[in-house]
């Protein structure tokens, strides 16, 4: 399987796949999709890149470990609720805020955060489990 044009594929196929999970996070508050589905994609696109490259550049790419990644998410879904307490609502109640950014007004919520948080919690569990199921590089 790991052929010349797999090889070369790869890193094409992992970046489409990468926006594309960030499309279904951004879009999963409103319609299907969301943080779990999105880090599903992402994962998948990461496991991709490893059969094809080895674990190795695939390490190199997150940056983090795939475990910190995946505790940070956590304390965001764990925000997303606090926030909810301490506004005196009840917990995980959706709130919004709407900044402007160069004049224009952007929707902010609390229901995005715990999105993000979700994504992030998938893509580290996922990505950490491939990379332990595939072999070490010699």
């Amino acid at each position: 399987m790991n052929t010349v044009i797999f090889r070369t594929l790869a890193p094409f196929l992992t970046a489409l796949m990468l926006l594309f999970s960030v499309f279904v996070l951004l879009r999963g508050h409103n319609e299907p999709g969301g943080g779990f589905i999105g880090g599903l994609i992402a994962a998948s696109a990461l496991a991709i890149y490893g059969i094809a490259r080895g674990i190795r550049p695939v390490r190199e790419a997150l940056w983090f470990h795939p475990m910190t990644i995946a505790a940070f998410g956590l304390l965001l879904a764990c925000i997303a609720g606090l926030v909810s307490m301490l506004a005196a609502v009840p917990f995980m109640t959706g709130l919004w805020i709407y900044p402007s950014l160069f004049g224009v007004e952007v929707p902010l919520s609390t229901v995005m955060l715990f999105d993000f948080g979700v994504y992030l919690v998938v893509v580290g569990a996922v990505t950490s489990i491939a990379l332990a199921l595939e072999r070490e590089d010699i």
